[in-house]
């Protein structure tokens, strides 16, 4: 699996046969240079991406992801749905996953250029937006006990979140931010927005928790369960 974003990149290798074999490799970009730039100089230098793998999963961590009810989903009105919620950027693919599970479908944006060299790199790979991923595992998790759960996954940038009623999804959305006043802000506002109980609704936190010790004391001023 290669994960990518404004961040990093981040490569992992998995062997479900015997359930032991995991590697994980966190690769730093140059903000200088292209998407697509920075993958050629990945490939360049780290020899072992280019062995041959049973499955590649290719993730894009980006904010630019929007949700449509699977019912209502029609493949040739993918563009027209993705950019009623985003502007157009030039030499941009827009791809989808269905998510069966949750009735939904998520439309993300990715580089054209750097989706064709991935696809000339690993001809079968599979494209998802993170937030799929995430969506589907904390749909997993939130389905135990009767309280609604806010699962948030912090950035280094930005968050995402997703909300939940015993296994429905409620919300996904991302928000570009780095300080924790602005964090707690979009935290609370969505909260109240969705009428979340403070004694009795859970807040989840993952991610990158660099600011955890200011963060976790302003959030239980508020929220009870986090």
């Amino acid at each position: 699996s290669i994960r990518l974003s404004t961040d990093c990149f981040m490569l992992s290798v998995y062997n479900p046969i015997s359930g032991e074999n995991f590697t994980f490799t966190e690769w730093s970009v140059d903000e200088t240079l292209s998407l697509t730039a920075n993958l050629k100089k990945m490939f360049r230098e780290l020899e072992w991406i280019s062995h041959t793998f049973r499955r590649v999963n290719i993730l894009m961590a980006d904010k630019r992801f929007a949700l449509v009810p699977l019912e209502f989903f029609e493949d040739e009105q993918t563009e027209m749905l993705f950019y009623h919620s985003h502007s157009a950027r030039e030499n941009e693919l827009v791809q989808y996953n269905i998510l069966r599970k949750n009735n939904a479908v998520v439309l993300f944006g990715m580089d054209k250029s750097a989706c064709n060299f991935l696809k000339d790199k690993y001809p079968d790979c599979r494209f998802y937006a993170q937030a799929s991923s995430l969506i589907e595992a904390f749909a997993a998790k939130c389905r135990l006990g009767n309280s609604r759960k806010m699962y948030v996954n912090l950035r280094e940038r930005g968050m995402d979140l997703f909300c939940y009623d015993r296994g429905r999804l409620l919300l996904a959305n991302s928000f570009e931010c780095r300080e924790t006043a602005d964090r707690i802000y979009y935290l609370l506002y969505s909260w109240k927005q969705l009428g979340f109980e403070a004694e009795r609704d859970e807040l989840h936190l993952s991610g990158n928790l660099s600011d955890k010790e200011s963060l976790l004391p302003e959030l239980k001023k508020y929220i009870r369960q986090v």
